[in-house]
């Protein structure tokens, strides 16, 4: 017999078997030794009381023995089936390959950067150089913005696809098993390099295909059908399904499919600063003590306020993490956040960002680069206010607020270093009003928030994609081009690891109803 029960654990004890089953067997009311065994189902931190407790869902057996779950890949080899041409190596397109492998279809994955050990060296000339590679950075190469920055599996995507699915992938190729349980599941920018490599060469395994340094620079479409792509080298490859998942940051494939008369669509996103604040003051506003201690992680938050008919909101938090640079582009500033997966660094930062409806951007609703322009735009003003070499325009809270330039900026996690200036010189009006009247209210809702030991880094502008490339609700495919699947973030049907690798198997679950 099995039953399901929550119990509440100390932190220091939610990992220690012998604890979690007795307090399971305290719940009901039995002796410890007539449980076969409890399996923790669900975990997470409550702080809502004056003292902070695990919650946790397990499963007892009682007079039933446990059998572990073990995670195997056990795929067909798929060298001589069908080919599905995949565009991008980030999540969406790796989930595609190993869906697609399931299925019985030969993945061609087509990466414009390259591995992810090279990718190293041109995030090591980003930070200490200033120096972007438009082919290979924080966006571009093998696993994709996800890779180098934070692996937060968090998702509300439930509805979307089979989220333990994703999550028992990542187990497969070597993820902590914790990421099943946990409520905020994160592997850990350290981590996850390996375990995308570990996913690349079960994808080889099985016969298909990855191609590094790879661009498309166009779709090869006959009479309304996808026939393949053409290559930067000349070279033309074919296949009657392409699943395109190039991420929120190929501006050029959106420059390709218009250039190819392929509709695309201009969409709202958000668009902000990212704030940086000692983990210290974090961990004394949410565990209500001076010292969080050793048994409980850093902490997070996530805040949200309506400020004159606009949502403005925490984005992204990272606990014990840094602000890294993701501008794929010279003469533009992008700011982004990561963990390791210790989150053991001082500081703990997050976008704060404000919602951009179509109206509030001027010009052509119509034109499909209305906002992609917009953003370009503020990432521009962001670089000059910095003064070149990635440097970041900077600002204390408080100061931000009340509209005065800081005299000095605190000591931050940003490598190529932070320029004080007055953000209202690179924000639009509308937007740092908005943020002006956020903060002080977010200061209200997590005692210790606004305070100028915080620093305002611009610009936070990547959080979705500003286009979308429309496709059929039903069979996922490009209204104009049959064969073409639309896919992750860069199309706009994503936002964040799980929900691009949830539809990258959604749109190779499309292909094969075209291909069989």
């Amino acid at each position: 017999m099995t039953k399901e029960i929550e119990i509440v654990c100390p932190p220091g004890q939610h990992e220690d078997e012998i604890v979690i089953k007795r307090l399971a067997a305290a719940a009901l009311n039995m002796q410890p030794q007539k449980l076969s065994a409890v399996k923790v189902l669900k975990r997470s931190i409550d702080a809502r009381g004056r003292k902070v407790v695990y919650r946790m869902m397990v499963q007892v057996f009682i007079d039933e023995p446990y059998n572990p779950e073990i995670f195997t890949i056990n795929y067909p080899d798929v060298q001589f089936g069908r080919p599905v041409i995949i565009v991008g190596a980030g999540p969406a397109g790796i989930f595609a390959a190993l869906q697609c492998i399931e299925l019985g279809l030969k993945p061609v994955i087509l990466e414009r950067g390259k591995d992810v050990k090279q990718r190293r060296r041109d995030l090591a000339n980003i930070n200490k150089q200033g120096l972007v590679n438009p082919e290979s950075n924080y966006c571009f190469g093998e696993g994709g913005a996800g890779t180098y920055s934070d692996g937060k599996l968090y998702t509300r995507s439930t509805k979307r696809g089979d989220v333990n699915q994703v999550l028992k992938m990542f187990v497969a190729h070597g993820a902590d098993e914790d990421i099943l349980i946990d409520a905020r599941p994160h592997i850990g920018t350290n981590k996850l390099p390996q375990i995308i490599t570990a996913m690349r060469e079960t994808i080889l395994n099985a016969g298909g295909e990855f191609l590094f340094d790879t661009k498309v620079t166009a779709l090869l479409v006959e009479f309304g059908k996808i026939k393949g792509v053409k290559l930067a080298s000349g070279e033309k490859m074919t296949a009657d399904a392409v699943i395109l998942a190039t991420g929120h940051s190929a501006r050029d494939v959106f420059e390709m499919l218009h250039h190819q008369n392929i509709l695309i669509e201009a969409k709202p996103f958000a668009l902000g600063v990212r704030i940086e604040h000692p983990q210290e003051i974090i961990d004394r506003a949410q565990y209500h003590c001076e010292n969080r201690g050793p048994d409980l992680p850093p902490s997070y938050y996530n805040l949200v306020e309506q400020v004159d008919d606009r949502g403005v909101f925490s984005f992204c938090m990272c606990p014990g993490g840094i602000i890294a640079p993701c501008a794929t582009a010279e003469n533009e500033i992008v700011v982004n956040g990561w963990s390791p997966s210790k989150r053991n660094n001082p500081f703990a930062n997050s976008g704060t960002v404000v919602q951009i409806n179509m109206e509030d951007v001027a010009g052509d609703d119509g034109d499909p680069f209305k906002m992609l322009n917009f953003q370009h735009e503020v990432e521009r003003a962001a670089f000059k206010a910095g003064g070149g070499s990635l440097v970041a325009p900077g600002q204390r809270m408080v100061d931000f607020v009340e509209g005065r330039l800081s005299n000095d900026l605190p000591v931050n996690s940003y490598l190529p270093g932070t320029k004080s200036t007055e953000l209202k010189e690179v924000l639009p009006g509308w937007i740092h009003k908005r943020l002006q009247k956020a903060l002080p209210a977010f200061g209200r809702k997590m005692k210790g928030y606004y305070t100028n030991e915080a620093i305002l880094v611009g610009v936070e502008s990547r959080t979705s994609s500003p286009v979308k490339i429309p496709r059929d609700k039903e069979t996922l495919q490009h209204p104009q081009v049959k064969g073409l699947f639309p896919c992750g973030e860069g199309a706009g049907y994503a936002g964040g690891i799980i929900s691009a690798a949830i539809d990258g198997v959604n749109c190779a679950l499309a292909a094969l109803k075209i291909l069989a």
